[in-house]
């Protein structure tokens, strides 16, 4: 089968007004447009790079949901307090509570959305800080993002909504009692203002603006990043001069494991590890809970003098993460047809890596590692020649802070009260996760939040 390629609306073609504005094209940008397009609005989407899916297409683990039709298919009996309570604490319970109960309980109506769509999350796998297998992927487990994002991208062209790239947002335009009336932007170089009576906010975080990160937190001035380089904070920057309150800025997430060892930073996904890798310091030995919280595991890898680790995992769990092969085709991964061997290509000592192995599979098989108190992602041990390692070391990865907004997403002023015609979805967003993000919870933010902006512009527009 051909592989599938979106071709972007010609600037010639761009008009002078639409019902609905919305700038990004990532996950809750075409989300938004294509909802708001079913219910009978004709959107455009503005997106200022010249290549659209934003930091999406980088998702690779899945998106949680809970109590989902796809969980009892594989024998997983899910609740939605469960994923409330543990969201909320992995958020070190400073979640929005308002915004978080909206998101766990539209979770399974997103993943039906998509799946009405023809995209289909039929897959289960597990993340840090969940204790139940709530993370939906692709039936063959291909990364999330890029399968999602291709997956919208048909839903938009079938819906012939307008696409622009390198459209640049450069002000929201209000009357005099603050309601958005428009934007101005410039569109191939070529300055323009567009009239439209709402705008949805879908720009993405800030994770590749280090500017911006050095203001709101020092410590993390010299981090690599994960994100995209268009992920510069843009869209916070025109709501904040729209009048908009900002919250959470300082909340920024480190992943733990980014291989960082080329000129880009590459995400090692979480599912690595809940398919039943395991990390290893420069000993070759384990030193935390795999699985626990993001911010709880860069922190171990932090106290290691290195400020780095290994993740290990055998042919089994290669095989489990088809991410693995692209990982392994750009350079990332050692190889060694034994874990002695493996241990040699990696610098570690080699009896201490068997044993660390030996050790784990026989947690695995007592189904519980007493050591570091990890329980979940232990259904197979590491017996599987040949064996694979990753050189991971934490980097900036998402932003939870952004622009306030209710469960609505209505973007909230500085005094609490709505903007009018002005809504936001996505890591735009704040308040959402709290001090934390639970791995999985981006992806389902965007759809969930995506879809939510496309409804309430179409009420607001009524």
């Amino acid at each position: 089968m051909a592989k599938y390629t979106f071709k972007p609306t010609d600037a010639s073609k761009l008009q002078e007004k639409y019902d609905l504005i919305v700038i990004g094209s990532g996950g809750a940008g075409l989300t938004s447009a294509l909802q708001a397009e079913e219910l009978g609005l004709k959107p455009v989407i503005l997106e200022k790079m010249s290549k659209l899916g934003g930091n999406t297409t980088r998702a690779s683990s899945g998106m949680n949901a809970s109590e989902t039709e796809v969980q009892v298919n594989h024998k997983v009996i899910d609740d939605m307090q469960a994923f409330y309570d543990e969201t909320y604490d992995g958020g070190g319970r400073a979640n929005n509570e308002v915004l978080l109960k909206y998101f766990v309980t539209h979770s399974a109506l997103a993943i039906n959305w998509l799946a009405q769509h023809n995209i289909n999350l039929d897959d289960l796998t597990l993340v840090g800080g969940m204790t139940r297998p709530r993370t939906h992927r692709p039936h063959d487990g291909a990364p999330v993002g890029g399968y999602l994002v291709t997956e919208l991208l048909k839903q938009i062209d079938k819906a012939k909504v307008p696409v622009f790239e390198d459209a640049e947002v450069t002000e929201l335009l209000q009357d005099n009692d603050g309601t958005i009336t428009g934007v101005k932007a410039t569109v191939n170089g070529n300055a323009v203002q567009i009239e439209a009576a709402a705008v949805i906010l879908a720009t993405g975080g800030f994770g590749a603006n280090a500017e911006m990160i050095s203001k709101v937190r020092p410590d993390l001035a010299n981090y690599r990043t994960t994100n995209h380089e268009g992920a510069t904070g843009d869209g916070i920057a025109l709501a904040e001069k729209a009048g908009a309150l900002l919250t959470d800025m300082d909340q920024i997430q480190v992943h733990p494991t980014v291989q960082q060892d080329t000129d880009h930073a590459y995400l090692i996904g979480e599912a690595v590890r809940g398919e039943g890798a395991i990390l290893v310091n420069s000993r070759g030995e384990r030193f935390t809970n795999e699985l626990a919280t993001r911010d709880k595991v860069t922190a171990a890898i932090d106290e290691l003098p290195e400020r780095s680790a290994y993740l290990i995992l055998d042919q089994a769990v290669y095989d489990r993460v088809p991410a693995m092969k692209f990982y392994d085709s750009i350079g990332l991964v050692k190889h060694g047809a034994t874990i002695s061997v493996l241990a040699k290509e990696i610098g570690v000592p080699a009896n201490l890596l068997e044993w660390t192995r030996t050790e784990w599979n026989v947690a695995v098989n007592s189904k519980g590692d007493s050591k570091y108190k990890r329980s979940t992602g232990m259904h197979h041990e590491l017996k599987n020649d040949p064996y694979y390692a990753v050189h991971i070391s934490p980097a900036v990865h998402y932003t939870m802070g952004g622009v306030a907004i209710n469960d609505k997403a209505q973007v909230l002023n500085t005094e609490g009260q709505v903007i009018r015609g002005l809504f936001a979805a996505g890591e735009i967003a704040g308040g959402l996760h709290g001090h934390n993000r639970i791995g999985g919870n981006s992806i389902a933010e965007t759809v969930i939040f995506g879809r939510q902006a496309g409804k309430q512009a179409y009420k607001y527009l009524g």
